[in-house]
């Protein structure tokens, strides 16, 4: 039996990291109508640069909007099918759940990147977290990953490895340490 091979990767939050972040009242929330949804300009090239680097890029992604009754299917359906379309990312995972769930696929746990791990064959102690909250802080923390926080308004009382302020610089931090 041959031996697997181990990939790194790029683990994505999906709101306020692909794709825009809708503030209300100072705090951010996840777009709930196709009309909110917009790609942040330059997240499919920094993620087309990743995968070139050798990197898997997954998209992690807490939607209790869902759960709620706040997102509809149709409309979350066509918001994946935007950020795989545009993106081309490898994968993307979703935790539909809402905090009374007790699930542990919803960060700040880290069920959805173990879960890509063990799909993908990725050394999450080589990998990156990146994401604008301390749930993705948090969940990237606990797989092992070395954590990149984007920074923002609503998140200054967050802390990461690295604090930066896009994606595009998230990407040029993973390329000076890919091999170290």
């Amino acid at each position: 039996m041959g031996k697997r091979e181990v990939n790194r990767a790029v683990f994505l939050d999906r709101d306020g990291v692909i794709n825009h972040a809708i503030i209300r009242d100072g705090k951010a929330f996840s777009p709930r109508t196709r009309e909110e949804f917009r790609v942040i300009e330059g997240a499919s090239a920094a993620i087309r640069e990743l995968q070139a680097a050798g990197f898997k890029v997954l998209v992690v992604t807490n939607q209790p909007d869902i759960a709620r009754g706040l997102l509809s299917t149709a409309d979350f359906d066509w918001m994946t099918e935007r950020v795989l379309s545009e993106t081309h990312v490898d994968d993307l995972l979703v935790c539909p759940h809402d905090d009374q769930h007790a699930c542990t696929c919803r960060k700040p746990l880290p069920g959805m990147l173990l879960e890509g791990a063990g799909k993908w064959g990725i050394d999450l102690a080589q990998s990156f977290m990146v994401g604008d909250g301390w749930k993705d802080m948090e969940a990237g923390k606990k797989a092992g990953c070395t954590c990149i926080l984007i920074d923002a308004l609503y998140n200054q009382d967050v802390g990461g490895d690295y604090r930066i302020e896009n994606l595009k610089s998230a990407l040029e931090i993973i390329i000076k340490n890919k091999d170290t």
